[in-house]
């Protein structure tokens, strides 16, 4: 940006002022663990708030004013209010799975690393090391089974987790990574793998499954007393067999374009409980983000407090103006987190400010708020008290660090 230059009857200590004053003003993001300001969110005049590029229909009433906040967590302070964070294996084996010739490898428990400062990026920086979990009810489990040097990792729509795919009344219960045929498809943890080719979805071994050819992994950890799975499908080649024992980067095989698909991707999932369509998470709350950047975790719902689906939400960067437009969770197979209810994640936000907007009624709210390095920024939306901050109850949910037996 031009300004005009400082006056040269400014004195030398003015000028040494303003620097200080500039230094001052910078948010507090340093490492050893993680140390930002309050989150800052207030809701934006509907009047004030940038223009969009798909119409949200008349403006006709303001949001009105309200704020939240989001407290600072170090990793360190976090490893020292949960140090039962290393998790304990669930016992590896399943009625009814085929004997396994391979060597048994026993996998060592996770453990939680303390985090590094980001480095500078103009692209996309390297991940946080998984697992990841800076607050109490963070589960960044997983690395992403696509290398992050491979793609810019887009997630467009309706091929998000809950998306209504086009045409159709198909609710999408994973994402999809576009990438060309033949990019390595890695293992998001380690684990063991229970199937390999075609018939995941039908359990018939035929090319005509919707899954094409498929990878999935029993993890050596669980959640909550649940075991976890990961899918990876579409695949155009499998070069892991089942009982085989893989390591969090192995490669599984290479992204293709069998089963149902418009083009060569790869569909990762996040299973938890049991390995089964309807068992599906949101992979993007399990992925270890990359370094200062952070998740937005929203719950949309109407004025009585039943969920939106398929509702539009855009959400704009306050600092270079870029948007993302998704939509909620749609209906039937899709289960959202236990703590946070949700039914919107987006994921891969660098850190800073970012204005939320809905429309309901004819009337498009804007709000602002705060994403932080490492770590889930939520809010709410509801058609009666509009938007809020404060995070839900933690009731009968134990925290994510708590070990699975």
């Amino acid at each position: 940006m031009n300004r005009q230059p400082f006056s040269r009857s400014i004195s030398v200590g003015m000028r040494i002022g303003v620097f200080i004053l500039l230094l001052g003003s910078c948010a507090p993001f340093i490492y050893k663990g993680i140390q930002v300001d309050r989150a800052r969110a207030s809701i934006l005049s509907v009047e004030t708030v940038l223009d969009l590029p798909d119409t949200f229909g008349s403006v006709s009433a303001a949001a009105g004013d309200g704020a939240g906040s989001a407290e600072s967590v170090s990793a360190e302070d976090a490893q020292t209010a949960y140090p039962e964070a290393t998790q304990t294996l669930l016992p590896d084996a399943d009625p009814g799975l085929p004997s396994n010739p391979i060597p048994t490898v026993t996998p060592a428990p996770l453990e939680f690393p303390t985090p590094e400062a980001p480095p500078d990026n103009a692209w996309r920086p390297p991940l946080y090391p998984a697992p990841w979990a800076v607050g109490p009810f963070d589960h960044f489990y997983f690395i992403r089974p696509v290398a992050g040097d491979e793609i810019d990792w887009g997630l467009q729509g309706d091929y998000r987790y809950g998306g209504v795919l086009p045409d159709s009344d198909i609710v999408h219960t994973g994402m999809d990574i576009a990438d060309d045929i033949g990019t390595p498809v890695l293992a998001a943890a380690a684990g063991k793998v229970v199937w390999s080719g075609y018939g995941l979805f039908s359990g018939v071994r035929s090319p005509d499954d919707p899954y094409g050819l498929a990878v999935a992994i029993r993890h050596g950890f669980g959640f909550q007393d649940q075991r976890m799975y990961t899918i990876y499908a579409h695949m155009h080649e499998v070069d892991v067999a089942v009982g085989q024992w893989v390591e969090a980067g192995t490669p599984l095989g290479k992204v293709g374009n069998t089963g149902n698909t418009t083009g060569p991707h790869l569909h990762f999932e996040v299973r938890l409980g049991e390995n089964s369509f309807f068992n599906t998470h949101n992979p993007e709350l399990w992925m270890v983000p990359p370094q200062g950047w952070g998740v937005l975790v929203g719950r949309v719902t109407d004025y009585y407090g039943a969920l939106l689906r398929e509702k539009k939400v855009v959400v704009r960067s306050v600092q270079d103006n870029r948007y993302w437009s998704l939509r909620t969770y749609g209906p039937r197979a899709v289960n959202p987190d236990p703590y946070y209810n949700e039914n919107l994640v987006l994921s891969d936000l660098p850190q800073g400010l970012y204005t939320v907007s809905i429309d309901y009624w004819g009337t498009r709210f804007d709000y602002e708020i705060e994403i932080f390095p490492g770590r889930v920024s939520y809010f709410t939306f509801s058609g009666k008290s509009l938007y809020s901050t404060d995070l839900p109850p933690v009731g009968g949910v134990q925290p994510f660090l708590t070990p699975s037996p």
